[in-house]
């Protein structure tokens, strides 16, 4: 494994800022960009071109076959969400390198889902899980360590080390928001087994601080660059990613939803499974898939009940 201090044009202060901005390692450098790697470790930006090329080239970053994309996807590994029918719509379970939305109305299930997927990523491979832990960015102070433990109940796991395997960051804005997803990488570096991470909700605080047309554009630059901070995480560790979004009214809807996801299409461009969520009856749930790489569109019914998510 390379050190930082091997690298050309690093020596140990650089070194020092480097790891101290969450760039740890050669492939978290080779992956992210000049003004991003000058910024946050204060360095020139010339610096850090040179830097970031020595990274990529430690790396042998190039072209591959497809051959080479199917090996690589060996390793991708899938949480189970509880529910059989539920882990059939989006290929086995939610899935590792990838970033995976779920939006819906208030009381569709959302932060149920992501409570169960905090728990089932510490089962073991052989039952559902990665047998690692999870970071949960709450934005809307709905986290509750009383659901995580009627959920672990079901599976015959241990209280207290459940909830010491769940890192909580609650986020009070969308600068706090971005920083805590900043920090998972240090979190990770740090030897910690994070394997999933959360965010519900992504969107409330950049709904609530930037309201008017005049400031959409500066929403979405900084939306996009918090989605690509998350996905290149996903990418670089192996680590699945499960975002909850909210959903606002369309009145001009004559046919299909009434309702529309927010983050417009730079969040629909960067999940790479988003799943609709809509209220039934008797506690059950529809999930429709609406967007996946290499699944075609379906639904399913599962059923939130008190021990979590089931058929």
């Amino acid at each position: 494994m390379v050190e930082l201090e091997d690298l050309p044009n690093v020596g140990e202060k650089t070194a020092q800022k480097l790891r101290e901005a969450g760039f740890a390692d050669t492939m978290r450098l080779a992956t992210t960009t000049a003004k991003e790697l000058s910024v946050k470790a204060e360095i020139g930006e010339g610096v850090a071109e040179k830097v970031i090329e020595a990274a990529r080239k430690t790396e042998q970053i190039d072209f591959e076959t497809a051959f080479d994309v199917m090996e690589r996807r060996r390793n991708v590994g899938r949480i189970t969400s509880g529910s059989t029918a539920l882990n059939e719509l989006i290929g086995g379970g939610i899935e590792t390198q990838a970033i995976t939305e779920v939006f819906g109305e208030f009381g569709s299930g959302k932060s149920q889902i992501a409570h169960e997927l905090a728990v089932t990523v510490q089962l073991p491979i052989e039952k559902g899980g990665l047998d690692g832990e999870c970071v949960f960015i709450d934005t809307e102070n709905t986290f509750r360590p009383e659901r995580i433990k009627q959920i672990l109940d079901s599976f015959e796991l241990d209280e207290e080390e459940v909830l010491q395997k769940i890192h909580i960051a609650r986020a009070y804005n969308s600068s706090h928001q971005i920083l805590m997803a900043d920090k998972v990488n240090e979190l990770i570096q740090s030897g910690t087994n994070i394997r999933l991470v959360i965010v519900d909700s992504l969107t409330a605080h950049f709904r609530a601080e930037y309201v008017g047309r005049e400031s959409l554009a500066s929403r979405q630059q900084k939306l996009n660059q918090h989605l690509h901070t998350l996905q290149n995480i996903a990418n670089t560790y192996n680590i699945a990613v499960f975002v909850t979004n909210q959903v606002q009214a369309r009145p001009d809807a004559f046919f299909g939803s009434p309702t529309k996801a927010i983050g417009g299409h730079v969040l629909g461009h960067a999940a790479t499974y988003r799943i609709w969520l809509k209220k039934g009856l008797a506690g059950k749930r529809i999930a429709r898939l609406v967007d996946s790489p290499h699944l075609p569109e379906g639904e399913c019914v599962f059923k939130i009940v008190t021990e979590g998510i089931t058929d």
